[in-house]
Order: structure tokens, then sequence, then C-alpha cells
């Protein structure tokens, strides 16, 4: 192919590509302002005949919306705090520190992302009530403290900070503790920040476990409260799309925010 046809042919992939993702959510925004003859009709249009800006209002006040957004953003906020300080202090020892049988321990941990989540629900369930944490924010948070995939990519950008400057802070003394927190983690801030941003998306859009572990109002997420718009005889298809919208917004504010670290970070972690 001629190199002068490359760069185009790129850009309108790219454009495609971008529009056939994007779809879904320009269909979710503009379903949240139909009404619910106009969100059930068939054959269904693109856009609404009557622009029903209310339906965010009515969503809001069909639960409590306040308190989800809340206990969202603790959990998440959560996970991702005890998540990134988890998967540093591993990531560090299997990166820096001498270990015996480092790389099968390693090799191990990579394994266990094979399991499927759904093989260890009711173990974990079954855990979770024998520590009587039932409805509780430890059981949303504390099962998730931990991730192989965050000491993954930490591990990997731990690797690419150079020896040389360990040997210069042994010398002037420095244990590992205050090498990591001094050195490393400020030379990692690319890598943290995904690893961050992963984890507080993966807490902020969970809905199987909170669901299962949960049975009040006083803990749910935003997720779980979605449901509230599903029963068993119809579905409030233009509400269920207001309450989506304003449950994808954080993400996609917090998205804006972090791209650059977020593409900074993957590329340092080897992952290209």
């Amino acid at each position: 192919m001629p190199t002068r046809l490359r760069r185009p042919l790129l850009y309108v992939s790219m454009t495609v590509a971008g529009v056939l993702m994007a779809f879904p959510f320009l269909w979710m925004a503009l379903t949240s302002l139909k009404s619910e003859a106009e969100a059930t009709i068939f054959p269904p249009h693109l856009l609404p005949q009557s622009w029903l800006f209310g339906n965010y209002l009515q969503a809001w006040q069909s639960a409590p919306f306040a308190r989800y957004f809340m206990n969202s953003a603790i959990i998440a906020m959560g996970q991702t705090a005890l998540g990134l300080f988890t998967s540093a202090l591993a990531a560090y020892a299997l990166a820096r520190m001498r270990i015996p049988g480092k790389r099968v321990i390693f090799g191990i941990l990579i394994a266990t992302l094979m399991i499927p989540p759904e093989a260890t629900l009711i173990p974990n369930y079954i855990t979770i009530q024998r520590l009587h944490w039932y409805d509780t924010y430890f059981a949303l948070i504390i099962p998730f403290g931990a991730s192989v995939l965050s000491i993954f990519l930490l591990r990997q950008a731990f690797l690419q900070v150079p020896h040389e400057l360990y040997e210069a802070a042994v010398l002037d003394g420095c244990s590992h503790a205050r090498y990591l927190a001094r050195i490393v983690l400020p030379l990692s801030r690319s890598a943290m920040a995904v690893v961050g941003l992963l984890t507080f998306i993966r807490g902020w859009n969970d809905f199987q476990w909170p669901l299962i572990v949960t049975s009040s109002e006083s803990v749910r997420p935003v997720q779980v409260g979605l449901s509230i718009f599903q029963s068993d005889v119809s579905t409030q298809f233009q509400l269920l799309m207001a309450g989506t919208m304003m449950a994808v917004i954080p993400i996609l504010v917090l998205f804006v925010i972090t791209q650059r670290q977020l593409v900074q970070g993957i590329s340092r972690a080897g992952l290209r």
C-alpha cells in the first residue's frame, strides 16, 4: 500500500471505530430524554420527538440516589486506597526484594487471573457471613483490597526504575520502605494513576457482589439502585437510561482528568 494512503486510511478506520464505540452511549443519552412510549416503540427511532429533560429529576426522585451515590463513592474510594496500598507493597517485593521462589510466587498470582469470579462467589459469600460482615461496607471493600492485575501493572512499572537509585539509597541508609515511599512511588505516578483509576471504575461499576451481600439502602451502591426501574412485568427504559447516565458521568469526568496519566502509565507498564 502506498505510504500516502496509509494515514488517511488510518484516520478513516479510527473514525469508524470511534463512532461504533460511542453509539451505545449516544443511544443511552437520547433514550433518557424520550417518553415511555417512545422508548419502547418498534421499530425504534434515534431522536426523541419530545425532549423530556424532566426524566432525570423523576429518576432521581424515584429512589434515594443521593445515598446510593455516596455509597458508591465510599466503596470505590475505599477499594482504591486499600488496593493501591497492598498492590504497591506486593509489587515492590516481587520487583526489587530478594525472595526465595519469587518467580514461582508471581507465576501463581498470574495464574489466578484465569479463575472466573463466579467460581469464588459462594466461598466468599460464606466467609462474609461467618465474619458477620453481611450488609456492611466491610463486605464491599475488604474482598477487593488486593488485585493481581494491579500487582502486575505496578511490578512492571517498578522494574523500570533504575537499580542504581536503590544502590545509592542504600549507601545513604535508606530502608526498603523509605525507598519505596520516597523514590519508587514518585517515579511511578503514572502507573499508580492507572491502577487507581481502574480500581475506582471497578468498584463504582460493580453490581453482582453488592447485590448479593447487601439488603438495605444504607449501603447499596448506585448500580444496584438502578434495578428499581426494572420489574418482572416491565422496565421503565427512559428512567433507567437517565439513572445510568447520572451514574456514568462521574466516571467520564474522572477519565477526562486522568487520561494523560492513564496513557503514560499503560505505556510504561509495558502494555503497548
